[in-house]
């Protein structure tokens, strides 16, 4: 009987404690979503008039000298590609949405840079969302040619903060964020000339991180006519390792390229012809990504010089350029007999002036 009477005294009290716990938490929840509205709806307001900002992305975005979350995507065909695979040369890595009007008026400008694909620019990799038919169609009718890689969501986007589109970040040679969030296509393409970003002394603080890419430690500029050529050793398509110093004695154009390089591609059927044409000057291609995606390329174009692969860009930091197509011309003794050439001309430009030299000494014979 005491006990009937103690659990009925003690009973309303426990359930008057949890009711008050109850309602505690329910306001906080309650809370939680207002102010989560409340920061969509500015964002909405924010976004329709027009994209935030660079001065608003260095509250959200990822810092300046921190690592860049790696991630895998396939591209618009299906082929899987890391972010680490683009380890050595600067990446302008940019989040697009086909449903953005934003990202669509920046297209033409986007594109543009895109097919320059030489000197020290960074490379644009974009992030986008959506159907991918949707996707192949605006890039292929701008003529886009860089890498377009497609997260099922907002994945992607979730590691790097980039909570709007068009946004993206400078990512360095070693794979660290090399500047500020950047959003709208302004910003973006600024970013893509980095001499545009203001020195302290102009009255202006520079953007932390957005550093021009001329400060950077590594040597981008190409190694100099006279210096030994380095050796390396890196296997073919057939799976075969090969050697530069296996070809001294012949000269040698060496030349650097990508598979997803627009102006690589169209500069392989003049290379092929100079492998044909001259027989004095072998051609030897560094190319980058996987085997089979070499060789379909390499078939698919009727290419029969060697080929060989750099997992990364490591042999193109023993010649300090990370731009594609580069190129070398190397003596029989291995030592480099031109300064980098850099584009599709001054490679050609290189094996015509070799070919004359050898005309000429066949005159004089």
């Amino acid at each position: 009987m005491t006990t009937l009477l103690v659990f009925a005294v003690v009973l309303p009290w426990l359930l008057i404690v949890f009711g008050c716990w109850f309602g505690y938490q329910l306001l906080r929840q309650h809370g939680r979503i207002l102010l989560s509205l409340e920061a969509l709806e500015k964002g909405f307001q924010g976004g329709l008039a027009e994209p935030p900002g660079p001065a608003s992305a260095a509250l959200n975005g990822l810092s300046p000298g921190s690592i860049a979350p790696d991630f895998e995507l396939p591209d618009l065909s299906g082929t899987l590609h890391r972010l680490s695979a683009f380890r050595g040369r600067p990446v302008l890595l940019i989040f697009f949405n086909p449903a953005c009007s934003f990202c669509t008026s920046m297209m033409p400008e986007l594109s543009a840079f895109s097919r320059e694909g030489e000197g020290s620019k960074p490379m644009p990799l974009v992030i986008t969302t959506g159907e991918a038919e949707v996707n192949r169609q605006i890039f292929r009718t701008h003529g886009f040619e860089g890498p377009v890689l497609l997260q099922e969501q907002m994945e992607v986007a979730a590691q790097y903060r980039a909570h709007g589109t068009p946004v993206g970040y400078l990512i360095d040679e070693a794979g660290s964020v090399a500047s500020e969030l950047a959003m709208g296509a302004a910003a973006l393409l600024a970013l893509a000339t980095p001499q545009a970003v203001e020195e302290p002394d102009s009255g202006h603080p520079a953007a932390r991180g957005n550093k021009p890419l001329e400060k950077s430690r590594l040597n981008r500029s190409g190694l100099k006519a006279g210096t030994p050529a380095p050796n390396f050793r890196l296997p073919s398509l057939d799976g075969e390792e090969r050697a530069l110093e296996d070809f001294r004695g012949r000269r040698v154009l060496l030349v650097f390229t990508d598979p997803a390089c627009g102006p690589c591609e169209r500069l392989a059927p003049h290379l092929e012809r100079v492998h044909r044409e001259q027989k004095d000057v072998l051609v030897l291609m560094v190319s980058r990504q996987d085997a089979e995606t070499n060789r379909q390329k390499v078939a698919k174009l009727g290419l029969t010089f060697l080929v060989v692969l750099q997992r990364n860009w490591e042999v193109s930091l023993q010649y300090a350029t990370f731009a594609t197509p580069v190129g070398y011309l190397i003596d029989e003794r291995g030592v480099l007999e031109s300064d980098v050439a850099e584009g599709s001309d001054a490679i050609l430009a290189l094996a015509d002036s070799q070919s004359a030299l050898s005309n000429r000494a066949e005159s004089l014979l």
